[in-house]
């Protein structure tokens, strides 16, 4: 059963395991498009192991992936940072030619990165909001599995999340 799988939660064997998954992810997209399945059951999974990972013990995604803006968001991320909006546009984002506007980062990650937690945590992005995008997010989750095999290589609940799905899924593993 899904839920029996033991979770991996050390972030050296996330990116081994996660690389070596690269392409079987890849496939699970498509085997979710051809087959029938509950998507309320697979967001049920994800949830699940969104509560048994403590994203405070990781903040991976903050020193790995691009936070990225939308226009509601920025008037919320400057108040949260205490800064008037042009100031927070001018000091803490930059434009990046795949993703539009996104948080500046530094050699550590997120510009707002503060160790293992956020400084602007109740007025983070949406996409922040949203991660790891296996529960909730804009589009079908067909649509957000685009990025899950990449995020499988840095995320502890999407990568354990994938691997549940699998089971549930019936998928079948290559590695």
């Amino acid at each position: 059963m899904s839920s029996e799988r033991p979770l991996i939660t050390d972030l050296v064997q996330i990116k081994r395991q996660g690389d070596l998954r690269i392409e079987e992810n890849k496939r699970l997209r498509q085997h979710m498009k051809r087959h029938t399945y509950v998507e309320r059951r697979l967001k049920a999974i994800a949830q699940d192991v969104e509560a048994e990972i403590d994203c405070l013990q990781c903040a991976n995604c903050c020193r790995v992936a691009t936070a990225r803006l939308i226009d509601r968001d920025i008037e919320r991320v400057a108040k949260a940072a205490g800064m008037k909006v042009a100031h927070f546009l001018r000091d803490c984002t930059e434009e990046s030619e795949e993703e539009g506007l996104i948080l500046k980062r530094t050699k550590d990650g997120c510009v707002f990165l503060n160790g293992n937690e956020c400084l602007v945590y109740e007025g983070r992005p949406a996409s922040c909001q949203d991660f790891p995008h296996l529960v909730k997010g804009p589009g079908s989750l067909e649509h957000r599995m685009w990025a899950m095999p990449d995020r499988a290589t840095y995320c502890p609940i999407t990568y354990n999340t994938l691997e549940r799905w699998k089971d549930e899924l019936d998928f079948q593993r290559t590695v």
